[in-house]
């Protein structure tokens, strides 16, 4: 049995690393993607899970393959395809070390994936199926993710949805709008960004906009705010959860660290997700918060997740201020 089996993008970030002798910016090689970074999160802090995706067959994909075995993340949904190389992603920091991207993927190894790769073994043997809507952008990843939604969704996993908002990776916005929301109605946990929630469900308002998400039927919408925390709305209520304070170099990979935290700990209960009572589900969000803020004091995604003792060392610390 898995805790979380996620499906979709595995590919290289390319992180800033300083400069050059000449001033020019140096760019570390590291692992990505927002499926594979949760994964990684989980089986960090002790859970077991499964990958299913595409890579290229090229030096990137077999590199990337190593870093989910060396993170205890099974590789047997894991396919390589000759037609499309592994996609590539640039990050740019700004001065307070949030990121934007620059994607190679026109197309990706990732946007290749077909029903026939779709290992149902896999989602059988999960408690939590999670996917994100990077693949969605394209055929045919976008038939064999909505395939694999729905399997999962008849067999009873639960569901859990990252509807990344990544503008550039689309064709125009009123398609990614449509393609974002259509999974929503199968979804038991969405984790969204502020900008994301808005665009989604054309509402400013944070309460008004989490309460459409959750009167679809979605039982814990969770609003990551950056350095002001996590928004989330539950049948036991809604709150706000503040932020720890760290020293922040890369943001790339935190809010992917934090659901990877929500989904271990959910994983872990053996009722559903609305019987979750209030202070239970405030204690979820708090240890994520801390999972996705340490995530933030090292640079790239996957090297930079804590382990389960390092997110307890860090708690203790913070209750002892």
């Amino acid at each position: 049995m898995y805790d979380v089996v996620a499906l979709g993008e595995l590919l290289i970030d390319f992180t800033p690393a300083g400069k050059s002798e000449n001033g020019n910016t140096l760019f570390e090689m590291n692992p990505g993607g927002a499926p594979s970074n949760v994964l990684t999160a989980v089986t960090k802090l002790g859970g077991k899970c499964a990958f299913i995706g595409k890579v290229g067959d090229d030096q990137f994909g077999h590199f990337l393959k190593q870093v989910l075995e060396n993170n205890n993340i099974a590789t047997t949904g894991l396919k390589n395809t000759c037609l499309a190389n592994t996609t590539l992603a640039f990050v740019h920091l700004d001065k307070s070390g949030d990121r934007s991207f620059t994607f190679y993927r026109n197309p990706g190894a990732d946007m290749m994936l077909n029903n026939d790769d779709i290992n149902l073994d896999l989602i059988d043997s999960s408690k939590i199926f999670h996917f994100g809507s990077l693949s969605l952008t394209d055929e045919p990843s976008r038939s064999a993710t909505i395939t694999a939604l729905k399997y999962a969704k008849q067999n009873k996993k639960i569901i859990s949805y990252d509807p990344n908002w990544r503008p550039p990776l689309w064709k125009d916005e009123t398609i990614a709008k449509k393609e974002m929301f259509f999974p929503l109605k199968y979804v038991d946990i969405a984790k969204l960004s502020l900008e994301e929630l808005n665009f989604l469900t054309g509402e400013s308002n944070i309460q008004k906009a989490s309460d459409i998400l959750y009167n679809m039927g979605i039982k814990l919408v969770l609003v990551t705010l950056g350095q002001d925390g996590c928004y989330y709305k539950h049948s036991s209520g809604s709150g706000h959860i503040p932020a720890y304070r760290v020293d922040v170099v890369d943001t790339t990979g935190a809010g992917d660290a934090f659901l990877g935290a929500v989904l271990y700990n959910i994983s872990k209960i053996d009722f559903p997700i609305e019987k979750i009572s209030s202070k239970e589900i405030a204690q979820i969000v708090k240890f994520a918060n801390a999972v996705g803020g340490l995530c933030t004091t090292k640079r790239g995604a996957i090297p930079s997740i804590p382990t389960y003792d390092e997110v307890e060392n860090f708690l203790r610390k913070m209750s002892e201020m």
